[in-house]
């Protein structure tokens, strides 16, 4: 199943769906997010605030505009309008370096609505973040040797909050920025949106090396504005789902090519997920999906499980024991405002949350491809379908109430794989839909985490 550029095939023209289930997905996604917001206000005025004053979504309410405002709507408008025929028409890398770089520009745009310093800059400087930890690390290997007796709030020097939340790969990241002379905020927002922003190579990639590039194709436009950059831009997670969709990417060309260096890389990367938050643990699922996808080349997975050993080995001999960290993080996890969220209430108005973050489209996609299960299109339909089966257990855990909308980033990018399910005629408008959940987010909420 292939499709190159040059496709002589009619920009889609509708202005509403064309499908009535489709249509009714899309009510049902406004009605979950009210109905979450709704449940909020009343929980509160019953004296069981859900702890999140934006609620489905963790912020505040606070309409505003920015200098990025402008910019934000003519990059949504010009690809709701060209993005779907120049997807099909463009050569192959050429529309690679058109993806990320109009999803970077997307992204800094909705950063900037609320500012340079407030969107960007002081985004990740704040005393939760982990550059607040950064100055302290003078010694990796003692760093590491003690990592896991920093966690649990109460002890002698517990870690900030996001560094104590996740393994010691993340906080590595930025103290090897700041060893680079890469220091600070803004170079750090900009190391995470430009991470972020591969997602829209890697999932095209993933997918043409299965063997669809006409599913990469109908998704490139879809990655592009993904609503989820309003958190991709800029959190650590924007930066944890761009390794972690080339991780992905290198396993499934490391199996469609048989290419040991790229199995060894794929395996490495996946592992090293592990050490950026202990959830992606659960990128299992879409690697199981491409295991399967990739049609019997299951004995090559020896080079992946090496790199992935060597990764594992390393931070292990290096003095982090990832079960330990793991078991402690779900105690500190517990001493914060986890322990007073209603888990009733999140495991529903988590799906919210990620609805305002992929977008009502995925939601048809989803339906799509389940729907489509047994469908030719095997790829695209088993990617996004391990996206939800992920999501489901993270939601499910007890460990994911509230702030899903950038936590889940690594699985919520893998939903647009399935575009291609979506009738060729729907896509703009589809795509006008993401990119207006994407603005009025953006402008409606002052996003927090």
């Amino acid at each position: 199943m292939s499709g190159g550029p040059g496709r002589s095939r009619a920009a889609p023209t509708g202005w509403r769906p064309s499908s009535r289930a489709d249509s009714g997905t899309l009510l049902a996604v406004v009605i979950l997010v009210a109905a979450a917001a709704a449940a909020a206000v009343v929980l509160g005025a019953a004296g069981r605030p859900v702890r999140a004053s934006a609620a489905p979504l963790f912020g505040h309410v606070l309409p505003h505009a920015g200098p990025g405002t402008p910019l934000a709507v003519a990059i949504a408008v010009a690809v709701v309008r060209w993005g779907p025929g120049l997807a099909a028409a463009l050569s192959w890398r050429r529309l690679l370096l058109a993806g990320w770089a109009t999803a970077a520009a997307w992204t800094f745009a909705l950063a900037l609505v609320d500012g340079w310093q407030r969107g960007v800059a002081g985004r990740l400087t704040t005393r939760f973040e982990y550059l607040s930890e950064v100055p302290g690390v003078t010694d990796v290997p003692a760093m590491l040797r003690g990592f896991t007796g920093r966690i649990v709030d109460g002890t002698a020097d517990p870690w900030t909050t996001h560094v104590a939340g996740h393994p010691p790969g993340a906080l590595l990241v930025f103290v090897g920025l700041d060893r680079l002379g890469l220091g600070g905020g803004a170079w750090a927002a900009i190391v995470c949106v430009a991470a972020g922003c591969a997602v829209t190579v890697a999932v095209a990639v993933t997918l043409r090396a299965l063997g669809d590039e006409a599913a990469a194709r109908a998704a490139m436009p879809f990655l592009v504005l993904f609503p989820g950059a309003v958190w991709i831009g800029v959190s650590a997670d924007g930066l944890f789902a761009g390794v972690a969709a080339g991780a992905l990417a290198m396993l499934a060309a490391g199996l469609s090519r048989r290419s040991r260096w790229a199995l060894l890389g794929g395996g490495a990367g996946l592992a090293a997920c592990a050490y950026l938050s202990y959830g992606l643990i659960l990128l299992a699922f879409p690697a199981a999906a491409i295991v399967v996808a990739s049609r019997g080349r299951w004995r090559w997975l020896g080079w992946a499980v090496a790199g992935a050993a060597a990764v594992a080995g390393a931070m292990t001999a290096a003095g982090f024991d990832w079960w330990q960290g793991y078991e402690l993080v779900r105690v500190r996890y517990y001493q914060g405002l986890a322990s007073d969220r209603p888990y009733p209430y999140w495991i529903v108005a988590n799906l919210a949350a990620l609805a305002l973050c992929a977008g009502p489209a995925a939601a048809v996609m989803v339906r799509r491809a389940a729907a489509a299960s047994r469908s030719a299109r095997r790829s695209p339909v088993l990617l996004c379908l391990a996206a939800v089966a992920a999501i489901t257990v993270a939601d499910l855990s007890g460990l994911s109430k509230a702030e899903v909308e950038r936590i889940w980033l690594p699985f919520a990018v893998w939903l647009p794989a399935a575009a291609v399910l979506v009738p060729y005629r729907d896509r703009r408008f589809w795509l006008g839909a993401q990119a207006g959940t994407a603005l009025l987010v953006n402008h409606l909420v002052l996003t927090a985490w």
